[in-house]
């Protein structure tokens, strides 16, 4: 059954922040920098935010859902009677379909090595615990996206609230950097270099869209 079989899942809250606060982060600084300097009324401009910010916010804790649910459809990594069958059918002859099973079970016997290896933990699905790391994602999003609008928000003056907007985006990068090197044992500093230069990215391809529309 789909509901019991094992796979890697969230891990809590931790990981539920690593995947959904950059996505929110990133997906509003580009939509509110491209926005904001283009010619059209403050309630729509808020209003095309609101529903990016909370139909990214539905989007990501469905795709959180669905990975912690998995796909019992590809549980087994080994070459199944009903796969073998149709191998046979295309006339494969046996040797290379021995062959070709021997290198699943290869592939196997690896997987299962690197995660004792690196101590990753198989666990069973929980319909609880999928809804739970759906919601935190999903709210990690919405944090994410309240420091790139937030600032819109609070002031309608854009020029203010544009470069409020950045300081705390930029912020947040390199406070998120620094988490995230501490939790997969990296350096901080390339993680705060390479997330400044994605940031850094969003504004010179918003520059760019300005400059052709």
């Amino acid at each position: 059954m789909a509901s019991s079989h094992k796979a890697i899942r969230s891990s809590g809250w931790i990981t539920d922040f690593l995947i959904g606060f950059p996505d929110g982060l990133f997906l509003l600084f580009f939509s509110t920098q491209v926005m904001q300097g283009f010619a059209m009324e403050v309630q729509t401009f808020y209003n095309t935010q609101l529903i990016i910010w909370f139909a990214g916010a539905v989007l990501v804790m469905i795709s959180a859902f669905s990975a912690n649910r998995g796909d019992a459809q590809h549980d087994n990594p080994l070459l199944t009677p009903e796969e073998k069958s149709k191998l046979e059918n295309l006339d494969i002859n046996a040797s290379t379909i021995e062959h070709i099973a021997g290198e699943m079970q290869k592939d196997a016997d690896l997987w299962e090595h690197t995660l004792k290896t690196e101590n990753v933990k198989e666990t069973t699905f929980s319909r609880g615990r999928a809804i739970s790391n759906a919601f935190f994602t999903g709210f990690f999003f919405l944090a994410g996206g309240a420091l790139s609008f937030g600032p819109y928000l609070a002031n309608e003056n854009f020029s203010a609230a544009v470069q409020t907007s950045m300081m705390l985006v930029f912020l947040g990068l390199t406070f998120y950097s620094f988490f995230k090197a501490k939790i997969t044992a990296q350096r901080p500093l390339p993680l705060v270099i390479r997330y400044w230069l994605m940031g850094a990215g969003i504004l010179v391809g918003a520059w760019i869209l300005h400059k052709v529309w």
